[in-house]
């Protein structure tokens, strides 16, 4: 989705090796916001753990590396012309007018943001706009990305917490003993993204976001998302059995 940052995906061998099918997801996983995913990861996994928790994450977690092994998972399910269509997708007037208004939101700090979403609670957005919105967030997958990253970062703390007791568990019994934090973190998501993007596309009309949301429900997109969603998990989980 939208708040993009690059990620370079260097292909191994000879330097006038043509790239690999993997190099091919670098501009798709920032155009779509994946990368951000990625560079999150490893911040918020740190965020609050000791020094001895800390220790063995190593740069197992690192964006780089997250996001080159995402795409490796990936290359093998996807044509090339279905990547260049996403592309095109993600790099048109439409979506570059997005992306736009959505890095304006961070140029003060958030003040603004914080202050409208203090509003909202007094004020609730038209019933239509707000429809416009979460059809958006359900086509882009937003929140489910959103959710899965925070809910992928608390089984692993949870496991560096068990590990510095001298205690393990394995991955089904970690999913069981976690399971009840996904609703609640899908939940806190949902919000967080909803006044988000009311905020920052309040100046574009609305028959530009229903176009954006169409956008994102073309095959091309959704399946890269969808793709992604699910392998994301599986990168997190054989990070975890190298932990413990």
């Amino acid at each position: 989705m939208p708040v993009l940052l690059v990620v370079l995906l260097l292909a191994v061998g000879m330097a006038q090796a043509a790239p690999s099918k993997a190099d091919a997801f670098a501009p798709l996983f920032e155009l779509a916001g994946i990368h951000l995913l990625c560079e999150q990861s490893e911040p918020l996994l740190r965020r609050g753990l000791s020094a001895q928790q800390q220790a063995p994450l190593g740069q197992a977690f690192a964006a780089a590396g997250l996001c080159r092994d995402l795409a490796e998972q990936l290359a093998g399910r996807f044509e090339q012309h279905q990547l260049q269509q996403a592309r095109r997708l993600l790099e048109s007037p439409l979506a570059r007018r997005f992306t736009a208004a959505e890095r304006a939101v961070g140029e003060d700090g958030g003040t603004a943001l914080a202050d409208y979403r203090r509003q909202l609670a007094a004020r609730a957005p038209r019933p239509s706009r707000l429809a416009l919105v979460r059809r958006l967030d359900a086509a882009a997958r937003t929140t489910e990305l959103a959710a899965l990253l925070r809910y992928e970062v608390g089984k692993t703390q949870a496991l560096l917490a068990l590990r510095a007791r001298g205690e393990t568990l394995d991955e089904q019994s970690l999913s069981r003993q976690t399971s009840a934090q996904a609703e609640a973190l899908n939940q806190s998501s949902a919000a967080a993204v909803e006044s988000f993007m009311l905020y920052a596309y309040r100046q574009i009309p609305s028959e530009q976001l229903a176009e954006y949301a169409a956008l994102y429900e073309q095959p091309a997109l959704r399946r890269l998302l969808d793709e992604s969603l699910q392998a994301l998990p599986r990168l997190f989980a054989t990070r975890r059995d190298a932990l413990r």
